[in-house]
């Protein structure tokens, strides 16, 4: 299954109106008709729960199977762009010594953004920049540090991925504990 956008799910995303959560806001920002479920994935706690998100989704209007809209105008299945080879960036252990904030978790995603998806995948890096303006709190910026984070795993390697997980984590304000 590919979902993808449908008007309804354009139309959400425009600002001004807010009827979905966060999190069925980023999958819709995420299918693109490309994409599979494996892909959304990491937003849940496991395939089951993405499954389930993503049929609700469906049912509600907002996505349809790119694969189901081909076969029936008899138009061939588009097929994925094969990935180019990885880029290596070499990291730096750096040693932040900053305030756990939102506000300095938001900077270092919107910087991330910039720096890998601007040229690569522009519509992507505007999805995610808009989802970065709406995010309020923790859980938001976790769901939107997923997407980047599985972007960034196909283009530029699970190594690089899992060096800004670790900066992340350093970042954002530790989880609340509810008694």
């Amino acid at each position: 299954m590919f979902p993808t956008k449908t008007d309804k799910a354009r139309d959400e995303l425009q600002g001004g109106q807010r009827t979905l959560s966060q999190r069925e806001r980023a999958l819709l920002l995420m299918a693109d008709g490309r994409r599979s479920l494996t892909d959304f994935s990491p937003l849940f706690a496991n395939r089951t729960e993405a499954e389930q998100a993503i049929q609700a989704l469906m049912s509600r209007g907002y996505l349809q199977d790119a694969q189901a809209m081909a076969a029936a105008a008899a138009v061939p299945t588009p097929m994925p762009v094969p990935a180019v080879d990885p880029i290596r960036i070499a990291t730096s252990a750096d040693t932040f010594d900053g305030k756990r904030s939102l506000a300095t978790t938001r900077m270092f995603l919107f910087d991330i953004c910039e720096r890998m998806f601007v040229r690569r995948d522009p519509k992507f890096a505007l999805q995610m920049r808009d989802a970065l303006r709406e995010a309020r709190d923790r859980e938001a910026m976790l769901t939107i540090a997923a997407l980047m984070l599985s972007e960034i795993e196909k283009t530029a390697g699970a190594e690089r991925a899992e060096s800004l997980r670790e900066r992340i984590e350093r970042l954002l304000p530790l989880a609340e504990v509810v008694h």
